[in-house]
């Protein structure tokens, strides 16, 4: 993870195209300058972070689903639940499923776990749209760096 730049996926463990699916890891760093205001003398990873988390997981798994023909924009957050905090150094395990996809629009359900423990899921809805300029080659870099377009299944 590089929260001060929003690259929340370290790596795609697994892709599963005819299931909808898709497992991902993340490495919350040791120090970041997040960690400075939130908080002081204990830091914790903000839920909002933890929520863009999520979006990325489900985001790569709506463009793998579209073979990267739209770009999925974060519409909504719906049933958030955080279950416990998460700090410096912790291993993060992200699951993404697709529930709905059609009409320019797509729903997942994703969850983080940490050491098999639940920390904090949600249904997220995005917009499906063309890629603004310039910015699908920026993600479909994104995508290799993390091996989503490496060895994913079809």
């Amino acid at each position: 993870m590089r929260l001060e730049y929003f690259e929340m996926i370290d790596s795609v463990v697994r892709l599963d195209r005819a299931a909808g699916r898709i497992e991902a890891r993340a490495l919350v760093p040791e120090a970041s300058p997040v960690f400075e205001g939130h908080f002081p003398g204990h830091p914790l990873v903000p839920g909002v972070l933890l929520t863009e988390t999520m979006a990325q997981a489900s985001g790569y798994l709506v463009l793998a689903h579209l073979d990267f023909a739209q770009m999925p924009f974060l519409m909504a957050v719906d049933k958030a639940r955080f279950r416990s905090f998460v700090g410096p150094g912790a291993a993060l395990d992200i699951t993404a499923s697709l529930e709905h996809d059609g009409s320019g629009y797509a729903v997942t359900k994703a969850a983080i776990r940490h050491e098999g423990k639940a920390l904090c899921d949600a249904e997220l809805r995005f917009r499906t749209m063309p890629f603004p300029a310039t910015m699908e080659s920026l993600i479909r870099e994104r995508a290799r760096k993390i091996g989503l377009l490496e060895g994913d299944q079809p």
